[in-house]
């Protein structure tokens, strides 16, 4: 089971899905390369002699594979709550994971002490997987800096704004919420910065590096009204982020997160329990991606193609989806939350086309389900950190808008439900049956929206609900930049996003 979540709950923002026109180059790893040595390698006396000389150590029993993945993480994070900033946390990360392929088997070791020692010790347990000892010394190739893309700047986001700014930004966060209605009565927010600095070694020579920036701004509310002597209270989040400094976070953009989530409690409040049964549902644009992500993209990632455990394994060049269904994983937008230079392989991030006008195209790959499946990894090798194997993982998934106005979307419908929010969701890989859990819904009635309801769950089959899509909408948006998605218990940032979407004949599941 695969799940993924908003962070804060945000509701969707406007932005571009195009694709960063810089070409991968080995010049833009060199500058980066030189960060993660001076971090990684230096402080431990170690050099690019030493990273060869535990690659060949692997390489000596006649692995398939292997490869080194250095990296160093410096964190932050501030929340506020009941008018104050309650909790403050600082931590730093640091370590290496020793991988060894042999055929369909994984070997892997991980230490948070960066020493030669540790280095060929873990070379040396490793490399066990095989048994077919070549030589106690194996010449290993030449080293060669990858090729990777400029997505985002080489920057600490933590170092973007001080202390005392934090604070006063939660403060504006609070002041602004509760000025926005009298109903607000609960505030909660949180600022979460990140430094990630990555160094990979591969068994071919390849060395690749990435500096990744990462920042989020949650903003919770929690509105309460009277009615009849009764009270009842609401919650409504919203936020966003992604490869930047702090500054992003300006007056206009915090006014729009709390417009938001303010907008998501006081409409909560005059929700309605929502109907159940089998009905014409209109998914919102944006944040409700999260249905491609679970219901689709999960059961496009290699691993589970190549075992033939997904409901889309073997169907490559088969129709899958209506015709003008067009899905794409996209690890190549500028400051987004999925993006990356490289993956966690050491592979330059991509734009895959999963599905094309229905046609499904071809699955996301890492370096091991790749190569057993004969055919270029994808760029999508993603690992939680230096403690975890890669595996095939999506960045940002999302399907191309199409021809028709969101108002027309909804006004086609004569009795159904409009999701404009979603708080999460998960989905079984092998029956591709998914389940979400919708925040923010409307009953429609002959084309006009009547009331909010709430405890609205959608429940499906990813693969049908593909062939029942009737409408698609010309406002494609990607999320604010909040997911978090969890595999085999690993978690990644991820991006989604969708246009205005029609699908008939979902099962809701309400309250009414």
């Amino acid at each position: 089971m695969t799940s993924l979540r908003s962070t804060s709950g945000a509701l969707p923002l406007n932005a571009s899905t195009k694709s960063s026109t810089t070409r991968p180059t080995s010049a833009s790893t060199s500058s980066r390369l030189a960060i993660a040595e001076k971090l990684l390698l230096a402080p431990f006396g170690l050099t690019q002699a030493h990273v060869s000389r535990a690659l060949g150590e692997i390489m000596a029993n006649g692995v398939d594979d292997a490869d080194l993945y250095f990296q160093y993480t410096r964190s932050e994070g501030w929340s506020l709550e009941e008018g104050i900033v309650k909790t403050g946390s600082f931590s730093i990360d640091q370590g290496v994971g020793v991988r060894a392929v042999s055929g369909e088997k994984t070997a892997f070791a991980y230490s948070d002490d960066i020493s030669e020692a540790s280095l060929l010790d873990s070379a040396r347990t490793v490399r066990s997987i095989s048994a077919a000892a070549k030589s106690s010394r194996v010449k290993t190739p030449a080293s060669r800096v990858a090729s990777s893309r400029s997505l985002y700047q080489d920057l600490d986001p933590i170092a973007t704004l001080g202390s005392t700014a934090k604070i006063e930004l939660l403060g504006k966060v609070e002041k602004m919420a509760r000025a926005k209605d009298p109903r607000i009565v609960q505030v909660m927010a949180g600022l979460a910065s990140e430094y990630d600095v990555v160094m990979v070694a591969r068994a071919d020579g390849t060395l690749a590096a990435d500096v990744r920036p990462l920042v989020r701004l949650s903003v919770t509310v929690i509105a309460e009204q009277k009615v009849a002597g009764k009270s009842r209270r609401e919650v409504g989040s919203s936020g966003g982020g992604g490869r930047f400094g702090l500054a992003y976070f300006d007056d206009a953009q915090i006014a729009q997160y709390v417009g938001d989530a303010v907008h998501a409690a006081l409409t909560n409040l005059e929700a309605r329990p929502a109907p159940a049964g089998q009905m014409t549902v209109v998914l919102g644009s944006g944040w409700p991606g999260i249905l491609l992500h679970e219901a689709i993209g999960h059961g496009l990632e290699g691993d589970f193609n190549r075992k033939g455990s997904s409901a889309f394994s073997g169907r490559i060049g088969q129709r899958v989806a209506a015709k003008g269904v067009t899905v794409l994983d996209d690890g190549t937008i500028a400051d987004r939350r999925g993006s990356l230079n490289i993956d966690d392989e050491g592979h330059a991030s991509q734009r895959n086309v999963l599905i094309e006008d229905g046609i499904l195209k071809g699955y996301i790959q890492d370096s091991l389900n790749a190569r057993l499946m004969k055919v270029k990894p994808t760029g999508n090798g993603r690992r939680e950190s230096y403690a975890h194997v890669p595996m095939p993982r999506m960045t940002n998934t999302y399907m191309l808008g199409g021809d028709k106005a969101p108002e027309e979307v909804i006004a086609s419908i004569k009795k159904g439900l409009y999701a404009s929010n979603f708080g999460g969701g998960q989905v079984d890989i092998t029956s591709g049956k998914f389940v979400f859990s919708a925040s923010e819904a409307y009953w429609v009635e002959n084309g006009k929206i009547q009331y909010p309801v709430k405890g609205a769950t959608i429940v499906g089959n990813g693969p049908d609900a593909l062939t029942r899509v009737k409408m698609i909408g010309n406002d494609m948006r990607l999320d604010s930049g909040v997911g978090t998605c969890g595999k085999e218990g690993q978690s990644v940032p991820v991006g989604v996003g969708q246009p205005t979407l029609r699908i008939d004949g979902l099962t809701v599941g309400g309250t009414a």
